[in-house]
């Protein structure tokens, strides 16, 4: 079995090696983001994350599997795969620990204040600070209950959270106190203290939160994004943040990445900013690999695609 591994993931010589006693015939290319200038037909599998928006999916005529090293599906034609037969795999679970755990710390850094008290400590002042909050009890709706959602909800189930859910499927989980299908996302917003979104991004989700939806929410609410920037209005927060509307918003996803320096939500002091970072952690290629190499051994090479 012929297959291409590109630079979206880091492998080791033992990983490699691991894969070719498996059978596998590889070729490694580094950079992804432009056309490969190779002949991409005889590959039988692709591990990749933005491979396809630089390399038409027609030029591999014989794959069979594409593995994403990304939890998203945005950046691949699934349809075309669906159409060719081609199975497609995400990386599921794979970001959902570090990325729940950051939300986690946004939360508490906006509800403890702590860029406040840094500032202090900075200039030596010693002032405290009688506003406080505690999860505990707090109202969160979680926007997308998959494994980044569910993640989140057990974390903050632990801090006494009343969690609410919202997706177009029941997770049916023991850590959503509530749930509702996103056409109601009206009418439960206002009820929230703070709104996380761990939404994929498609055709129904993009500029999902409108300014309608963002107007919706509690006034001094916490918004939380780290699903894709493209899911929230930009424009449209920007102007709520202007009207104080929010006590807090953490973003690790935006419209446009990098987040260009003019960007007006560099300068609003209740939004902290993180580079599309969340994902990070010391546990990620480890299981990273594994389902690479779970999804790769377990395929049935001898059929042919469509």
């Amino acid at each position: 079995m012929k297959l291409l591994l590109t630079g979206a993931f880091p492998y080791t010589e033992e990983q490699l090696a691991k894969l070719k006693s498996n059978g596998f015939e590889i070729t490694f290319v580094q950079n992804e983001l432009e056309p490969l200038g190779i002949d991409c037909s005889v590959f039988d599998a692709v591990v990749c994350n933005d491979l396809f928006r630089h390399n038409p999916p027609e030029q591999f005529t014989n794959l069979k599997a594409v593995q994403l090293t990304s939890a998203g599906f945005d950046r691949v034609p699934v349809g075309y795969f669906a159409s060719r037969g081609i199975s497609l795999f995400n990386a599921r679970g794979v970001y959902s620990i570090p990325m729940a755990e950051w939300v986690v710390l946004k939360l508490l850094e906006i509800y403890k204040r702590s860029q406040d008290f840094s500032a202090q400590q900075k200039k030596k002042v010693w002032q405290k600070h009688r506003d406080l909050l505690e999860i505990n009890g707090k109202r969160i709706l979680i926007v997308g209950t998959g494994s980044v959602g569910l993640e989140c909800a057990k974390r903050l189930c632990a801090f006494g959270a009343h969690v609410m859910g919202a997706d177009i499927y029941d997770s049916k989980s023991q850590y959503i106190d509530e749930f509702y299908y996103t056409e109601s996302l009206a009418q439960v917003l206002p009820t929230a203290d703070a709104v996380v979104l761990t939404l994929p991004l498609n055709d129904k989700t993009r500029g999902l939160f409108s300014e309608s939806l963002l107007s919706s929410m509690k006034d001094d609410s916490v918004l939380i994004n780290v699903a894709r920037g493209e899911v929230v209005d930009e424009n449209a927060l920007c102007n709520l943040l202007k009207a104080k509307k929010f006590k807090g918003v953490a973003l690790d996803v935006f419209e446009e990445e990098p987040l260009s320096a003019d960007n007006p939500l560099w300068s609003c002091p209740e939004v902290l900013i993180t580079p599309h970072n969340s994902f990070v952690s010391d546990g990620t290629a480890e299981r990273m690999f594994s389902l690479i190499y779970k999804n790769l051994t377990e395929l049935d090479f001898g059929k042919e695609t469509r």
